[in-house]
């Protein structure tokens, strides 16, 4: 399975889509600061699942449907920022799909997730991340989920691997930096949680025209004697995700 996450920078970046899905043959494409009035019914060889209807910075999912069948998709508001609730930029901040894979025989839950900016704390974020987690769980009891998107978290990542492995999920970070609009903060900011699934990479792809790199994460799904099993500690998430510059 590969999937694509992609910060549009307020839409700026959305000519790009056809593009990457040419080039990178996604299965499931997740967006994130995009245009939802505009949004194409098709990218590609991508169908819309759905997107959200009152963000500022709207996050959409598409997928192919000739490997899936969407069962039912869901948007969720999860705790406000300061930021959120003078700026409106994001009312809605996760959307998430339940689908059947056609190929393996499974279901499995995917999510585009947006994260409270850098002017709230990592506290927030973290009750965030660990709601939406609840949000998927609940959309698709027990099932296979992969939430990406833009953690906004580019610092004190073992932190938050420590908090996410807690609950069952598993952080995986991308193979370079995905976010380089700050001087002084460059770092992974786009992300990768799991359960039930093997990620066996993430790619950082090259930069268009958004602040954010799009990832794009190849996932197998665990067997169901093997879903249970939580990373040793070799397998734990460096804290070492973000370059200082001066």
């Amino acid at each position: 399975m590969r999937v694509i996450s992609y910060n549009l920078r307020k839409n700026r970046a959305s000519g790009e889509l056809v593009a990457l899905a040419e080039r990178y043959t996604p299965n499931i494409l997740c967006l994130q600061e995009c245009n939802t009035i505009d949004l194409p019914a098709e990218v590609g060889n991508l169908h819309l699942a759905d997107s959200t209807r009152r963000n500022r910075l709207g996050l959409a999912i598409y997928y192919r449907k000739d490997r899936f069948t969407a069962v039912k998709t869901e948007t969720f508001a999860l705790k406000k920022s300061l930021h959120d609730r003078l700026a409106a930029p994001a009312h809605e901040r996760l959307i998430a799909t339940r689908l059947i894979d056609n190929v393996a025989h499974r279901e499995f839950v995917v999510g585009s997730f947006h994260a409270a900016p850098l002017t709230a704390l990592n506290s927030l974020r973290r009750n965030q991340i660990h709601s939406a987690h609840e949000e998927l769980s609940i959309l698709g009891p027990g099932l296979p989920t992969l939430m990406v998107g833009d953690y906004n978290y580019p610092i004190f990542q073992g932190k938050l691997g420590n908090k996410v492995n807690q609950t069952g999920y598993d952080l995986t970070l991308s193979d370079t930096r995905t976010y380089t609009r700050y001087k002084f903060f460059r770092g992974h900011f786009d992300l990768a949680t799991s359960m039930g699934l093997t990620i066996s990479n993430v790619e950082t792809l090259p930069q268009g025209t958004s602040d954010h790199m799009p990832i794009l994460v190849t996932a197998t799904y665990e067997s169901r004697t093997d879903s249970a099993h939580r990373p040793t500690e070799s397998e734990s998430v460096s804290a070492e995700g973000l370059d200082f510059t001066i």
